[in-house]
């Protein structure tokens, strides 16, 4: 809105013509959207804890986390809010990726918003059945890839870290290969939010090397230059990615330990969602593995568990899953956990800029 109410005016007021440059927008979507967050959290809080949206906390989970029960959640809404607002504010509206991530955003939020209701309603940690939940994200899921897919700047070709000019053509099965990439981050972020800030912190971290990425996809001369794929209208992909940036380090505010407020299903999955779906965008979805290497490692714990668990009858690989509660029963105070997790994924982000010039 910025943008095209401020940038027209450049030729009468030549200070404006910054509102041309994405990095200087990028930063001003982050900036706006942790100012709303720290304005606006303290109210939304005590407005949660007047209706009574507490969390719900497992019955089978470590002990010490039975005194989170009845702590604000659902603050995933408030992420939403700030991170639509100043992309509205900030991006070039005429970006059909902006839409379409803002879309995706918004209907996974919807999901995990009808699963913490669920939760809230009948007092106990299961919501919408996992299959229902399945369904729901492979159907929005398939809408982006679909979408891209027809999109005339897309096609199914894959972007492989580390190699140049391997590129291998997925046809149509891009689209399947989409789906799996957009749920399994969606599902591997809400399985990471187990502790005080676990979740927002390596957010902040993706979203941050995505933002690079996509800036750097949507720029001809230097795409060509690093041999990663050129994706036009990429660069407004990167204004998203401030917005969703400061919107989460806004909430860390709020969610760091001890915790204050709990982004619920409705944040998780939706910034899942939006990762997912940026590394499809900006043809790194290899990368997403790299950049998100604690949700992988979350998400493989528990498919590593619960599998073993079903093959030798019983028996368990770690103290308990996901990942993070092993290091909990292991005696690991929370908040280490959290700022370890932290660094690991800090570590890997730079390993995945690095990735820009070892091609």
């Amino acid at each position: 809105m910025l943008f095209h109410l401020l940038y027209p005016l450049h030729t009468h007021y030549g200070w404006l013509n910054v509102f041309r440059y994405i990095t200087f927008r990028s930063i001003g979507s982050a900036v706006t959207a942790f100012l709303i967050l720290l304005v606006i959290g303290p109210r939304f809080i005590d407005w949660l804890r007047a209706r009574q949206i507490g969390q719900v906390v497992r019955s089978d989970g470590p002990e010490s986390h039975f005194s989170k029960q009845g702590v604000p959640t659902m603050g995933g809404v408030l992420i939403l809010a700030a991170m639509t607002l100043s992309t509205l504010l900030w991006a070039d509206l005429r970006s059909g990726l902006v839409w379409l991530l803002l879309g995706i955003g918004l209907f996974f939020g919807l999901i995990g918003s009808l699963d913490d209701m669920r939760k809230i309603t009948k007092g106990n940690s299961r919501g919408l059945s996992a299959r229902g939940k399945l369904v729901l994200q492979v159907a929005g899921a398939s809408m982006v890839g679909l979408y891209l897919l027809l999109h005339p700047e897309y096609d199914g070709t894959l972007s492989v870290p580390f190699v140049k000019g391997f590129q291998p053509d997925l046809g149509w099965w891009y689209l399947p290969f989409a789906v799996l990439v957009i749920v399994g981050a969606s599902n591997a972020v809400n399985l990471t939010d187990g502790l005080d800030g676990l979740a927002a912190g390596p957010v902040v971290i993706s979203g941050s090397v995505y933002l690079i990425f996509s800036y750097v996809a949507g720029n001809v001369i230097v795409a060509n230059y690093l041999h990663i794929p050129f994706i036009m209208g990429a660069g407004e992909v990167s204004v998203f990615c401030g917005a969703m940036v400061g919107a989460c380090l806004g909430f860390l505010w709020f969610n760091c330990y001890p915790a204050q407020i709990f982004m619920g299903d409705v944040g998780s999955l939706s910034l899942g969602g939006i990762l997912g779906t940026v590394a499809i965008i900006t043809k790194q979805e290899i990368l997403l593995a790299i950049v998100g290497g604690i949700f992988v490692m979350e998400a493989l714990s528990v498919i590593l568990q619960v599998g073993f668990y079903k093959i030798s009858g019983g028996r368990r690989i770690f103290l308990m899953a996901p990942f993070h509660h092993h290091f909990e029963k292991k005696g690991w105070q929370e908040p280490k956990v959290v700022v370890r997790f932290w660094i690991i994924s800090i570590i890997l982000g730079l390993v995945a800029l690095a990735t820009l010039k070892l091609r």
